[in-house]
This record gives C-alpha cells, structure tokens and sequence, in this order.
C-alpha cells in the first residue's frame, strides 16, 4: 500500500518534470536554430579556380604572371583560401583578439578540381574546411555550411544531357568523399539553368540550387484549398522576393522540341504530384555591391546595408541571403575576410539575426510560394547563355576586341565531342559492361588512383578479364572522356579573346582527348577540327584564328614518353651534383632508383655515368609508366654534359640487352678521346638527329637546374661584390653622412655583400637551430646585419631568407610548446631576439603561422597553466614570459595579464 509522503514525493516529481519539459519547450519554441522565427541570414561565397594542370603531366607549371607565388592557385590560396580559414578578428592596436574560420560561419561550394589542389597543397586548410562544414552541421540541426558544385565548372543548358549528369554525379560523388555525407544542394557554374538542368538536378536528388534575382520569369503562392488558383505575379525584371525560398516544378509538357516555357502546359494536374526542386535567389543588390563597391570593407556598413533589405511586412521569419564569388573576400578585396569574420560573430548576432546556410533555412521554412524559370539564364550574362557561345558583347565590356570567336570554337568542340562518343561507344562497349555508367564512376579514380583501386573499377566494369593492353585501352578511353568533359569548361569563352590562357588552356584539354581517342581507335580527327578551328578569328594578329593558336600555343606544349625520358636523363646529372667521381655506376642498386616524374614512374633498370676532363656522359636504360593510363615505355638514354648550359641528349627505344650493351661500349668509347664533337657525332650515328637540350626539360626542373648552375657564378660575384663593400665602406659611410646619394654602383655593392652574409649566416642558423649558445651567436651576427643594413639604407632582396626566419620561428615555438626541458628561459628569449631581429632585417617577414600556433594553445594550455600556477613564483615569470611573447607576436593577452595582477 503506497504512503501519502510516498504519494506527495511523487506527486513532486512529476511537476518537477513537467516544469522542466515545459521549459525545454519554451527554449525550443524560442530557439531561431529549432523554430524559424526572426531575421536569418546566410552569406555564400562561391570559391573556384579553373583547372590549371598540364594534361600531360597533372600538375600546374610555373605561371610568372602570378609572381611571386609559384602559380594563381598558390596567389590566391595565400590571400584568399588561407585567410578564411583563419580569419583574424582585432582590437583597436591590430592585436588579435580571436581566429575565426569563416567557412564555419558562411555558405560555400568549393570546385572539386580546386579541392583536390588544396588537399595536395595545404593540408591544415583543407582539414579546417571540411571541419568548418561538421561544426556548422552540428550547429544547424544536421544541415553543413558545404554544398556540392557540378565538376568542372560547365555551362549545363550548353552540356548534351549525358554530360549534364556526369556533371552532377561527378560534383555529388566528390563532395560525399569529402564531407561524408550527400549534398543538399548544388552551385551550377555561372549559376546557368534551363528547364532540361532542372530535370536533371531533380533526378540526381538535389534539394536545391541559388539563382541570380534576374533569372525568375514568375511566381505565385502555392495552391491551397481556400485559393487554388492564386494570381502569378511577373518578376522578369529582378522584382523577385528575396527573402524566401520558392517551389520550381517540372510540369508535362507539350512535345521535346518546344522551348521550356512554351512546355509548360495550364492543366488540372496538382503541384503535389509533380517533381520539383527548391530555389533560393540572392539580395541582388546587395551581392553586385559586395562585388563591386566597398560595403565588405566595413562589418558596420555591410550589416547595414543587411538590414536595409530586411522586409518590415511583421512575417515570423524572413532570410537576407547575398551570393558572390568567395576570392572578393581577399583576393579580390584585400582584409575583407576579417570583415565578415567579425560580422559573423559580432556584428549579426548583435542585431538579433541569426546566421544560417541554405539548407537549414529551408528545413524550418519550406516554400509556401511558386516559381517558374526564364528560358535560360545565368547570372554573368544578360543574353541568357550567349557569353559562352556567342558574340554578346558580355566580357569585352569598354574595349575594342570582339568575341566571334566563341560560336565557331563551340561548334568545333561540340563537334569533337560528338566524334569522341561515337569512339567511346565503339571501344568502350568491348571493354566495359556499361560503358556510360563507367564514366560515371569513373570520379572514384580520380579521387584515388592507386593501383588497387584501378584494378577493382576495372574488375566491377569489365566484359571480361582484361590483358594489359586492354586495361590500357580502357583506362586511355576514360581518360578521353575526361579530357571530352574538361574542354568545355565554362572560363574558354569568359573572357574577350580565345588565345588568353583561359582558352589555350580548354584545347589543350581537347588536344589531349584527340591523342587517346588516336590511340585507341586510330582515328585522325585533328585535321577536321583544325579546320573548324580556323573559322573562329583571333583578335590577336599573330594567331588571326583558332587554329593558329592551336599550332603556337597548344601542339607546342605535347607532351610525349620522349620528352619525359629526356627530362629524366637531363636531371640525372644534377641528383647527386656533389658527387666528383670519374665513373658512377648503379646497375647493381637499381631496386632504389624507382623515381616519380610528374604523373609517370620512373624506373631505372641500368644507369652509368663517366667523366672525362669536362666532359660528362650518362648512358642509362629507363621503363616510365604512366600513373593514369598505365601505358609504359622503354627507352635508352644518353646524355653528354659539355659544361655549363650544353647539353646533349638522345633518346630511342630499348631494343634488347645485347644492342643495349654494345650501345653503352662505343658511347664510352667515343668520349676516351675527350672531343665533344667526336661524341656527338657518334650519339648521332647511333641514335639519329633528334636530340634534346636543357631548353626541352619541363620548366620547374629547368629552372632548378639553371639556378644549380649559375651559383657558381654567383658564388664568384658575391664575393668580388663583398670586397668591393669592404675596400669602400668608408667612401659609402661618407656619402650617408654628409646626405649625398650613394653611386648605384657602391650602393648594389652594399646591398648584395650584405645579402649574401645574412643568407649565408641564416644557413647556418638554420643548420645549428637546436645548439642554444651557437644560435644565439648567428642571431646576434643577423643583428649586426640588421643594424648595418639601415644605416646604409640598404634594402635586402632574400625571398629565401624570408622563408627560413618564417620556419625558423614556428620551429622554435613549437619546441617550445612540446618540449618539458629545463632551459625553457633561454629558448624563449633566444624565440622573441629572432623575432626582433627578423623584424629589423626588413624583408617583409609574415608571422601569421607562429601567431595561428600561439594563439591555438593560449587558452588550451598557456593560459590554464598560468592561472593554475599563479601562486608559484617560478611558474608566473614563467607565465609573464609567455605573454611578453604573445604580445610580440600581436595577440591581445591583456586579460589574462589583468588575472595575473
């Protein structure tokens, strides 16, 4: 039998319960993350660079114009990528108050070819991307900030409805591989649509896509029982609400062949049993103003003109949402990812508006309104899709040039393409069981191409078990397709003129797709679509159409088995440059001498090398293997190094053991007699008048070696410029003194002696790090440099030693952080001298890495430990120290100083 304080105990206990379930109710009724309600607002930033690498080699060459940075991809990683991953957020003295990772906070797609460069090239950004998409994730109820773009970049109302899809499961299958998980919705490049886009979005399971306010044609409240034939309302002139989603469906249409909204037939068919797909359209305004005026440069101005859009019509909830490419924030505007980092975390929230993607906004408000699309549309053009296959005039606005070109090259890519089809049906259908759903798939081996993952595609598509000529075949099919797919790549017809890089860069892209289909199948088509070519006239006189700039700029950069043998062979001679031995021969160690050349392996089967007097000769016997087609070769390469730039090298195919051997004995014969002439004239006899030269190593190599080269000569210079500085110091100090200006002669002599003493004393700092006293000594001796160099206003030019102070100090923070030594006051004031002295040295020295290091341990290790410790006196110097450090490396640690006191 139940007491009654038993009864009152649980009498308390179910109120206490209900109390609380009310109260989480009330959170969740009042949570803007949970319940839409109040002002939302969503920033997408479009990032993405067009491809960039060589098709023969999968890699970016040097680009000079992107000087000093190695190529645009780098430039813009190191002022835009980068920047946004670690947004800074600064008091007023320019000290960091905290880190922002603005992909956390904004709605992005990154292009899959420039994901995967970044994945190569910068890990720690990469990670804080994928990263910002998880937190973003948990923070809006499942829904990440990432969304997925189609692959590379086309213009899908141009695209045959069969590449429109790999677009799509290319983008989706990348995406997944990244983010872990489907996409919601989708970035079309240009954001160009069509209805036949939309069928096709609809079909691969998209939620939604973000158009341009300019490409709605009209829209209605959706049907209900009490209104079930609302009023359209005509938005064609960008009138368009922007502040909530729309419903697009696909309606029946009359026949294939009308236009899309002459298709769309008035019927008693309801709206709930037709497919659709959900449309947001960006603050038109506000997104060109982003662009093109200067409201990102002010987190106060940007929230402003935010909240100028903001719809006072007393609707529970409403989204401001603003669209543009994602380089305008550093790239293209420089320091403005410190201003939406500050609007995302202050600016915002103070005005009680809540910052969201897409995805989340729709899953709290699903569209009441319908839309209906112009015919075909994109945000970069007024003329719908014309800037890509027309002379529209969109691209070559204010200058004099036309774009004729574009409708011809169209035409001639779309005629390749269909030529490239008929090939890949014909081969393909022999090779795989479905040859389209291979190229589908294909994406997982561009996402992974070790061999044990070509190997497993391979067995799940085959007709039967491949021989590895076949394999070949199949893989060089695939790859025909991709290169199919990669020439139509919206950035060829962007600009005003067809042999910009842009251009060249897509019939590269064909040129190699015309080389794998002649491979497989034998066909000739280069002729034919040369002559299509040359109906697309250049605006440059040198090229006068696009089938001389196909001869200038694209044939002159093949790439062949050849040319990578050579470029091998060359850049043998400087692997070991510090090796002075007449005779090297490897051929007994050759498991060691597998070697990766660009996208090929190289294995070195014999290699020998003989010196006499200044003459160096290399005969060796090499099989490259291609890592995408898996294609080999095997070649006998000889080399004859005749001193400074002179180079001779031949090549031919291995033709058995015995002609190889014989070969190597009258090539070491012919340089006993030490004449260069007689030497090159039997490597003619033996393998023909083709001969390569340093100019033919591609140019990264190239430039390596130039430089291997010339630093003896410079070596000599520095030194002959050194003691014209010594013997002249007091005729420099004189000139200074008295204010006159310094002949430029003496002045480069005193600039270049002190360079070369600061790099080669950085060198040795570099060498000796981890000795304490001799460390110190080379930093002192910077010092001096330092101290010397302003006093004869000298301006050191030393990249590289910008770079080893940059290392140096994350090397000795880090050790800093990681190690438990006892020599922990030494170390820290040796890290703070460099830092000074790295200043003093004037070269333009970015501590951005050291700060982002610092700050991530400040309040995870040094701050805790300080507090912690604050009663030891041993432990708070040693805390004051850290500080003085922060505050050198311009981090606002005043708080914590405050704690201290």
């Amino acid at each position: 039998m139940t007491s009654a304080a038993e009864l009152s105990a649980s009498s308390n206990s179910t109120l206490e319960l209900e109390n609380i379930t009310q109260d989480l109710q009330s959170l969740v009724e009042n949570d803007p993350l949970k319940i839409a309600q109040g002002v939302y607002v969503t920033v997408h930033g479009h990032f993405y660079q067009p491809p960039r690498e060589n098709p023969y080699l999968d890699a970016i060459e040097r680009q000079p114009s992107a000087s000093p940075f190695h190529d645009w991809n780098e430039r813009i990683h190191w002022e835009c990528y980068r920047p946004n991953a670690f947004a800074r957020v600064l008091n007023d003295k320019g000290e960091l108050l905290g880190i922002v990772n603005n992909y956390e906070y904004m709605s992005f797609n990154i292009g899959p070819t420039l994901m995967s460069w970044l994945e190569r090239y910068d890990s720690s950004v990469y990670e804080r991307i994928i990263e910002a998409d998880i937190n973003s994730s948990r923070r809006l109820n499942g829904h990440g900030n990432a969304i997925a773009q189609v692959y590379n970049h086309i213009i899908m109302p141009l695209a045959n409805e069969r590449d429109k899809y790999t677009q799509i499961r290319w983008g989706k299958a990348d995406f997944k591989s990244r983010f872990g998980r489907d996409p919601e919705g989708i970035w079309l490049a240009e954001t160009a649509v069509d209805y036949a886009t939309v069928k096709t979005l609809i079909a691969e399971g998209i939620s939604f896509i973000i158009l341009a306010p300019s490409q709605a044609q009209r829209c209605r409240p959706l049907p209900t029982e009490d209104d079930p034939q609302p009023e359209w309302h005509e938005v064609g002139g960008s009138q368009i609400d922007p502040t909530r989603p729309y419903r697009c469906y696909l309606k029946p249409t009359l026949n294939s062949t009308s236009s899309p909204l002459s298709l769309i037939k008035t019927t008693s068919t309801t709206t709930e049993e037709l497919p659709y797909i959900d449309i947001f359209f960006y603050d038109g305004p506000i997104s060109r103003d982003m662009g093109f005026s200067d409201v990102v440069y002010s987190s106060d101005h940007f929230a402003g003109r935010v909240g100028a859009a903001i719809r006072g019509d007393h609707r529970p909830s409403q989204l401001i949402s603003v669209a543009t490419d994602g380089e305008t924030f550093g790239h293209h505007k420089k320091g403005t990812e410190k201003t939406i980092a500050y609007a995302f975390i202050g600016e915002f929230p103070r005005h009680g508006w809540t910052v969201t993607n897409f995805a989340h906004y729709l899953s709290l408000n699903p569209p009441t309104w319908e839309v209906e699309l112009k015919p075909v549309t994109a945000w970069s053009c007024a003329h719908g899709v014309d800037r890509w296959q027309d002379d529209c005039g969109c691209g070559g606005e204010g200058g004099v040039w036309h774009q004729k070109w574009r409708r011809p090259l169209r035409d001639a890519l779309n005629w390749l393409r269909d030529q490239l089809i008929a090939v890949y049906e014909e081969f393909g259908g022999k090779l795989f069981t479905d040859p389209w759903l291979a190229r589908d798939e294909y994406i997982e081996i561009l996402r992974d191409r070790s061999a044990a993952n070509v190997t497993r595609f391979l067995e799940r598509h085959q007709t039967h078990q491949l021989t590895d000529t076949e394999q070949v075949d199949a893989l060089r099919l695939l790859e025909m397709q991709r290169h199919s797919l990669f020439m139509f790549t919206s950035c060829g017809w962007f600009f005003e003129e067809l042999s910009r890089p842009e251009g060249t860069q897509i019939l590269r892209y064909a040129s190699r797709a015309l080389e794998l289909a002649g491979d497989v199948a034998g066909v000739q088509l280069e002729k034919d679509f040369l002559q299509l070519l040359s109906l697309a006239p250049s605006n440059v006189e040198t090229f006068q159409h696009g089938a001389e700039v196909y001869r200038q700029l694209v044939l002159t950069a093949q790439i062949g088995f050849k040319q990578v043998a050579a470029h091998y062979a060359i850049n043998s001679l400087f692997e070991n440059s510090s090796n002075n031995f007449s005779t090297q021969d490897r051929s007994g160690d050759l498991d060691n001498y597998q070697k990766r050349v660009y996208c090929y392996t190289a294995n070195e089967l014999d290699y020998q090398m003989q010196r006499m007097g200044a003459l160096t000769m290399v005969v060796g016997h090499l099989k490259l293997v291609s890592e995408i087609t898996w294609e080999s070769e095997n070649f006998v390469f000889a080399v004859l190094h005749l001193g400074g730039w002179d180079f001779h090298c031949c090549i031919q195919p291995f033709t058995g053991r015995r002609d190889y051997s014989q070969l190597k004995e009258k090539l070491f014969t012919s340089l006993q007699q030490a004449s260069a002439a007689h030497a090159i004239l039997v490597m003619t006899q033996i393998f023909g008048d083709e001969a390569f030269s340093l100019q033919n190593l591609f140019a990264e190599e190239r430039h390596r070696i130039m430089g291997l080269l010339s630093q003896e000569t410079l070596n000599r210079l520095d030194q002959l410029y050194t003691q014209a500085y010594r013997e002249n110091y007091g005729v420099i100090m004189a000139f200074h003194r008295d204010g006159l200006t310094v002949p430029q002669e003496l002045q480069v002599a005193a600039e270049i002696a002190l360079g070369y003493r600061c790099m080669t004393t950085l060198r040795s700092l570099e060498q000796d790090i981890d000795e304490i006293q001799l460390s110190w000594n080379y930093i002192l001796e910077l010092e001096a440099i330092a101290t010397e160099a302003k006093h004869l206003r000298c301006q050191l030019n030393i990249p590289e030693g910008k770079e080893i102070l940059e290392q140096l100090v994350i090397k000795l923070l880090w050790q800093l952080l990681h190690d438990d030594h006892g020599s922990f006051a030494k170390d820290i004031q040796r890290l703070e001298k460099l830092i000074d002295v790295a200043y003093q040295l004037n070269l333009g020295i970015s501590l951005d890495q050291a700060q982002e290091l610092y700050f991530s341990r400040l309040h995870s290790q040094i701050a805790p430990s300080c507090l912690k410790n604050i009663s030891s006196s041993t432990e708070s110097l040693k805390c004051r120290q850290w500080l003085k450090l922060g505050q050198k490396l311009a981090v606002d640690v005043n708080m914590i100083l405050e704690k201290l006191s």
